[in-house]
């Protein structure tokens, strides 16, 4: 048994990595689709902040994960967010420099990603 396996094999590390990306899925999308933008109001640039945030961690958490399939499907989800709030949240409008913002998150969690990754094949911490 490896040191971060519990008794019946499950990877620990893998495990939490999971339930980290479900919930930052869950931020996500609650963020993404609520009545009102969640936050501070007035705070400029913080709403383009969380969309960056909002998908780049999960980005890099699927990535991480081997789930890049995930990685599509929230590039796909990025592009239809937006026409999506005005339906689900009235009193929210769709923004294209939103989209910007989804997208440039989602890029930024797959490089930071990357860029872990290949540190740990090459024994850096």
């Amino acid at each position: 048994m490896r040191p971060e396996q519990d008794p019946h094999g499950v990877d620990v590390g893998v495990l939490l990595g999971w339930v980290a990306l479900i919930v930052s899925l869950v931020v996500q999308v609650v963020g993404l689709y609520a009545a009102s933008a969640p936050g501070p109001q007035g705070v400029v640039g913080f709403d383009k902040l969380s969309h960056v945030a909002g998908f780049g961690v999960p980005a890099a958490l699927a990535w991480l994960l081997r789930a890049r399939w995930l990685v599509t499907l929230m590039t796909v989800h990025a592009f239809l967010s937006e026409p999506l709030q005005g339906w689900v949240a009235p009193t929210r409008m769709a923004d294209p420099l939103d989209l910007l913002a989804d997208l440039v998150g989602i890029a930024l969690g797959v490089g930071t990603a990357t860029v872990i990754h290949r540190a740990r094949r090459q024994g850096r911490p």
